[in-house]
């Protein structure tokens, strides 16, 4: 198998698809790897995934030969067996969310929390800031109180011994935090029957997620964004429907500088949640601006 030639063409059938790519260093293998795995690697890189990334997807190219026979360079790898994702519903799961969130609210403190849920937005949560522990569960506390009676979800960013004390519905970690628990951790949060959601930015963060069972997956940023630095850059539309299509089983939430503008082919995508910040927050008129977010979504 000429290994340069079938990488050469696996570019050549998703440039387009993929442009602008922005070319990655090929990470290092064995000289003796799968020669499919080894080209899906050089193509990859080429079409601007990173390492990581470049690795999950060259892996799925050859667990896909190996299965078929077959070296498909027009197909880009979408079947989650190929990935190694277990079907659902998986035995170590959390308990489950809607996989329509919908408008998906992400505020500052307890007090948009509350105006938020009030105006009718199904799912909000508190990204709240601080290095008081005791502002953090008063917070939270507030939080849990100002969405009862709304029927809003609320999921609370990080803090999430705090989320279970309190009641919450739901926790959001990022990959750090979820790297950071340990394997009792984990568990215990399972077993509260606390809802979990869990930030990627690709496919590796996209398995590692996988791996513990999430109710929902969120992936971003998709368009660049001022709130938070990011470590990948922007993945774009492009990149998100991929991984809808491959994580089409979780219910999954894009989110990362998303304004009404981008709704239509964000949900075109197969996302079933758009999650905004300063979409709401920096608006004049907060409760209409929900109401016009929400109905785009449905439209």
């Amino acid at each position: 198998m000429d290994i340069d030639a079938l990488a050469q063409n696996m570019v050549r059938h998703h440039t387009a698809t993929f442009a602008p790519c922005v070319p990655q260093p090929v990470p290092d293998c064995h000289h003796n790897a799968a020669p499919v795995y080894r080209a899906a690697l050089q193509a990859c890189s080429a079409l601007g995934f990173i390492a990581i990334d470049a690795d999950c997807l060259a892996r799925a190219w050859q667990t896909r030969f190996e299965r078929t026979g077959e070296v498909d360079a027009a197909h880009w790898p979408d079947v989650p067996a190929d990935f190694g994702l277990v079907p659902a519903p998986q035995t170590n799961a959390f308990a489950a969310c809607p996989h329509q969130l919908g408008l998906y609210a992400v505020l500052p403190d307890a007090a948009w929390v509350g105006r938020m849920a009030r105006a009718g937005v199904p799912t909000v949560q508190l990204r709240f800031k601080s290095d008081s522990a005791e502002a953090i569960a008063r917070e939270v506390s507030a939080a849990v109180e100002a969405v009862q009676g709304t029927g809003a979800l609320l999921f609370i960013n990080d803090h999430w011994q705090v989320a279970l004390a309190a009641g919450a519905y739901g926790v959001h970690l990022g990959q750090e935090d979820l790297d950071a628990l340990q394997g009792h951790e984990v568990a215990t949060l399972r077993a509260s029957g606390v809802r979990l959601g869990v930030s990627t930015h690709g496919y590796a963060e996209m398995l590692r997620a996988a791996a513990v069972g999430p109710s929902y997956i969120a992936m971003g940023a998709v368009f660049p964004t001022t709130l938070k630095r990011m470590a990948t850059a922007p993945q774009g539309v492009v990149r998100l429907t991929a991984y809808a299509q491959l994580m089409q089983q979780y219910s999954l939430v894009a989110i990362g500088g998303i304004g009404a503008e981008h709704f239509a082919q964000i949900t075109a995508t197969g996302v079933g949640s758009i999650a905004v910040v300063r979409a709401l927050v920096n608006a004049s008129n907060p409760e209409a601006t929900a109401a016009q977010l929400m109905q785009a979504l449905v439209t």
